[in-house]
């Protein structure tokens, strides 16, 4: 794995104003992202895990600036992506692209899959429709499919085969980063190790950089390099894959290791998670997590603790360990 920093995420957030009345008078807000900081290597893969509701999608759909950031800065090779206008951002896009959660909802029924994954150079101007063609049939091998099937429209195709159209529409281009977006959890069980595996060798291949995010964590020990824990639009523990599930710290990362029963692990000892991620719109006082945290104590209700350094590589945010 290469240590050159390819993305710095500063601070980001990702807020959502609240409005009600015929004024539409703002009283309150969202806060889906709230102040989130990482770095990624190039050719790393990190692990971005959380329940469904933390912001771990609007983070990634906020890093393309599909969503537009609130605040803080999104450095791709030390370039702020916050700061660029549309036909600068789109140039960027060549090498930023995100593979969907599902299949179905990202494929155009109206268009063919081999339309599908030539649509990103028709955008960008690449090729004429001979190198096109050329270039579709060579994605439809790497990812798995058969050539011939380019005339098909996706209803043709299973969920399986309708994702690899995704990922070779996301690779038409040669990208340099892929954000994939809970990329087999719309998937049958059977079908998603081919699809992990696909996207390993892929990575291994061509030396992408991926931020891959699930709420499965052994999806994210078959694939990741490091792993970053989400937290009501926070991250809450980050470390190297190893590292993080043979020393969790934080409260909630044991929860998620104790809730997977492959694990041999001490944190399977711990009691799992009761109640519901709380409201992003009215988020608890302090730290987030600790209405639900059986070791909270009495900072934890007043003060936000800090992501602090506890050693080398591995960061937590919770009031035990500072």
């Amino acid at each position: 794995m290469d240590n050159h920093q390819l993305l710095q995420i500063i601070d980001l957030k990702k807020y959502y104003p609240v409005t009600t009345g015929l004024l539409s008078q703002q009283v309150g807000e969202i806060k889906a992202v709230d102040g989130v900081s990482f770095h990624m290597a190039e050719h790393e893969i990190l692990g971005l895990v959380g329940e469904s509701g933390c912001g771990k999608s609007t983070l990634g759909r906020t890093i393309l600036r599909l969503e537009e950031p609130t605040s803080g800065k999104i450095l791709y090779k030390d370039n702020d992506i916050t700061t660029l206008d549309k036909e600068r951002l789109r140039a960027l896009r060549k090498e930023i692209q995100i593979i969907l959660q599902d299949p179905d909802a990202s494929l155009d029924p109206r268009m063919t899959a081999g339309d599908s994954i030539a649509e990103p150079l028709v955008v960008h101007g690449i090729g004429d429709d001979v190198d096109r063609n050329e270039r579709v049939a060579e994605l439809m091998t790497q990812v798995g499919l058969d050539p011939r099937q380019a005339s098909h429209y996706p209803h043709e195709f299973s969920g399986g085969q309708k994702q690899r159209i995704g990922i070779a529409r996301a690779l038409a281009i040669n990208p340099k980063l892929i954000i994939a977006d809970e990329p087999v959890s719309a998937l049958d069980v059977s079908v998603q190790a081919q699809i992990l595996n696909l996207m390993m060798d892929i990575q291994e291949e061509f030396g992408l950089t991926y931020l891959f995010i699930a709420h499965d964590l052994a999806v994210i020990r078959h694939m990741a390099h490091r792993v970053a824990i989400m937290y009501l639009g926070k991250i809450v523990e980050l470390a190297d894959k190893q590292e993080l599930f043979s020393r969790p710290l934080h409260p909630y990362t044991h929860a998620l290791l104790a809730a997977v029963p492959s694990f041999k692990s001490k944190a399977r000892k711990v009691t799992l998670l009761s109640g519901d991620v709380p409201s992003p719109l009215n988020p608890p006082q302090g730290c987030h997590f600790h209405p639900r945290c059986q070791k909270a104590f009495q900072p934890c209700s007043q003060e936000e603790p800090k992501l602090v350094e506890i050693s080398k590589n591995h960061f937590v945010s919770c009031h035990l360990h500072t």
